[in-house]
Order: C-alpha cells, then structure tokens, then sequence
C-alpha cells in the first residue's frame, strides 16, 4: 500500500477545497504560486495542507491536456494523473459498451475514476473499484461532482483489491491494471506483466465471462494478446498512448487488429484488419516517403496502409514506405525527398552547410545514431530548415536523405 504524504487527505475536505479555492482565485488575479504560498503561511495556513495544495495546483494544470477544463475542479495523485485514461479516449471505450448493449460496469482498478466519468456521462451504472485508500476518496470526490452536475446520484467507489471484490453483477467490466510499483508520486514501471495489479490472469478470466474491455501500455508484447481479443491501438496527436484488448460484445465481428488515429479535438481515422497484415515489397526510392504513425505500426497494419498509398517499404523491416505520388493521409507523415547525400557524417556537414540548412529535423530508422548528438556536431548555421531522414534503402545500405514535410 502506498505511504499517504501528509496533507493530502485533507484535499478532499472543506478545508482542502477552501484553500484550493484561495490558490486558484490568486492564479487567476495575476499571482504567482510562490507569491501565494508566502500570503498563505503568513495567515497560517497549515504547512502540510498548503504544499499538497500547490502541488494539486500544478497537477490540475498538467491534467488540462487530458480533461479538459473539467480538471480545474478534480484531485489527482501524480501517480494517478500520469495513468489516468484521456478524457476523448475513455468517451470512446464508454461508446463501446453502450454499443454492446451493457448498463453496467464494473470499473476494476479506477484510479482517480477517469474511464468511470466517461460511464457515467454515457448513462452507464458504474461500479468503481481502487485499491490505494487515498486514490480512491480522490476518485469519490471527481465522481461526487460529476454525478451532482448531472443531478444523478454518485456511485460510490469500493476501496480493495479488484481480484477480491470482483465485478459484483455489473453486465461488463473494464480493467486498467496498475503497470508502476505501489505510490502516489515517485513510481517505477513494472517490468513483468506477471506483477500487474490487477493481474492480466484476472482480467482475461474474467474476459471470457464478460463484455470487456482491458486497457494496457502502448508497448504491450504482443505474444500475450489473447486469441478471441480485438487489439486496438490508439495515438493522439502523434503520440501512441494505449493497446486496447476488446473482448465479447465489447470486440467487433471480424475485427482483430486496429490501429485508431486521433487528431485535434475531433478528427479521427481507423484502420482495421482480420490479423496482421504482411509487408509489401521492398521498392527503390520514390519521390515521396512515408513515416507510419505509432499506432499502424504497432498495429502491424504497415501492408495494409502500404496498398492504400501505391507505395512499398524502402527496405526490410523498416517502417518507412515510399511511393512516386503524393496521397493524402492520416495513417503517416508525408515528405518529400529532395535529394540524396552521402551518410558519411563530414560529407553531411558540408552538404548541409552549402545548401544554408540551419535548422534541421532528424529522424531516422534502421541507423544506429544519436539525432541530438548528431545535430550538435553538424554545427549547423544557415537559415533555411528541413528534414534529414537516416535509412537503409532497399539494397540495405544506408542512405541520408534531405526532405521537406508535405
């Protein structure tokens, strides 16, 4: 169990919310958290309160790129904060279940209650369960407020072990095994699934007997995927930040394999797939390459995307395609080759140097180089900007590539 810093109980209560209150009206008139810190332990405030309240403060900030401006009056733990299910992404696993047909689920391992917010607002009943004592009075308060805006009644959050309380008669469940040690600020990421907490045994148990859905890191291997599971990955602005095991009701008929693409606040595209799709053939390089996003590639969708583009792979297991025509899409990052320089790094720097490259973005695949080591070394002074893109081609030798994004 995790050891609770003092003053962070308090949060919850009246006198938490009072100075939370007091910090937040001093933000919005113009003053610094260092200017009201002082204010505060002058009229004596309570030491302990007043630092867990400043930290909240920075954490609710923080929390604004995955709440929205509903996190200014939610607790987080920074543990919790930093697991805690996006609030678009929770929307679309609640969809899920209503899809299916569900009323109910049991939310085993809510955190700070992030994917039961999105149940709830969906119409669902929720039955949310935390282990961590302090966790779970954060998730009662976030939950509290948001079934009192709704004028519902709130459900209340069971404090235990998931894999002894169970899913009660909830019609369904959804799992966010804890993937980091035990703690509310400084955590370590578990190394074996073996040590998740609900354990992956638990959760695919209860997989088989349930619509499910089982939410795990990005980097999930992908030997443990169930057979009968729908895997789904998501990105969200570029950024891969979940595998999604669907199960039941809750998976789509002849969907094994998915990679979804999150742009802004509304834009999104899917690509979907009975299995992993093979990659095409290597081709010489065209006038165009492209980068697959995290998702299509962890997805294993790359053949896949590659049909929809005309393109082939630049070389054998690397995941760049390359095609003479420039197709739009949402699946990959698009650029246009300029030319082709020589990879030897002193060859590099004149080239850069005489084509006025001053700031240049480096990416790279099957190149074994540090691009922000590199980039220093280069000493690049110019004034125009592009893009280096260090490779193999379909020979297997390895190729420097100048490009502009498109």
């Amino acid at each position: 169990m995790a050891q609770e810093a003092p003053g962070w109980r308090e949060l919850a209560a009246p006198a938490g919310a009072a100075v939370l209150e007091r910090i937040s009206a001093g933000i919005a008139a113009g003053r610094t958290l260092d200017q009201l810190s002082r204010s505060l332990r002058a009229e004596g405030a309570d030491p302990a309160l007043l630092a867990a309240a400043l930290t909240q403060t920075e954490l609710r900030g923080r929390a604004v790129a995955k709440f929205g401006e509903a996190a200014n009056s939610m607790l987080f733990t920074r543990a919790a904060l930093e697991q805690a299910t996006r609030s678009r992404v929770a929307r679309l696993h609640a969809e899920r279940f209503v899809s299916a047909g569900c009323r109910s689920v049991a939310d085993l391992g809510c955190g700070i209650g992030a994917e039961s917010l999105a149940f709830l607002a969906a119409g669902l009943e929720v039955r949310p369960v935390e282990l961590d004592p302090l966790t779970a009075e954060f998730a009662q308060h976030n939950l509290s407020a948001a079934a009192g805006a709704r004028g519902v009644a709130a459900p209340l959050v069971l404090v235990g072990d998931a894999e002894s309380l169970g899913p009660g008669d909830a019609d369904a469940v959804f799992l966010d095994p804890a993937r980091r040690t035990a703690g509310h600020s400084s955590t370590r990421r578990l190394a074996s699934p073996d040590d998740y907490s609900p354990s992956l045994d638990f959760a695919f148990d209860l997989a088989r007997r349930h619509p499910a859905g089982i939410k795990l890191g990005p980097g999930l291997d992908r030997e443990l995927i169930p057979e009968d599971a729908e895997a789904q990955w998501i990105s969200i602005d570029g950024q891969l930040v979940e595998t999604g095991l669907w199960f039941g009701d809750a998976a789509r008929p002849g969907v094994r394999r998915s990679a979804l693409v999150l742009r802004g606040a509304e834009d999104s595209a899917e690509l979907t797939a009975a299995d992993d799709a093979e990659d095409v053939a290597t081709r010489p390089l065209g006038e165009y390459l492209y980068e697959p996003d995290g998702a299509v590639i962890r997805a294993r969708l790359i053949g896949t995307l590659a049909e929809r583009l005309h393109a082939g792979m630049v070389s054998d297991g690397i995941a760049y395609l390359t095609g003479d025509e420039l197709v739009d899409t949402a699946f990959a990052d698009a650029f246009r080759v300029i030319e082709r320089l020589s990879s030897r790094e002193k060859d590099l720097r004149r080239a850069l140097a005489a084509r006025d490259i001053g700031a240049l973005e480096i990416k790279k695949r099957g190149a074994d180089v540090d691009p922000a080591a590199l980039r220093r070394r280069l000493k690049l002074r110019g004034s125009r900007s592009a893009t280096l893109l260090l490779t193999r081609d379909e020979l297997g030798k390895h190729v420097a590539l100048l490009a502009e994004r498109c």
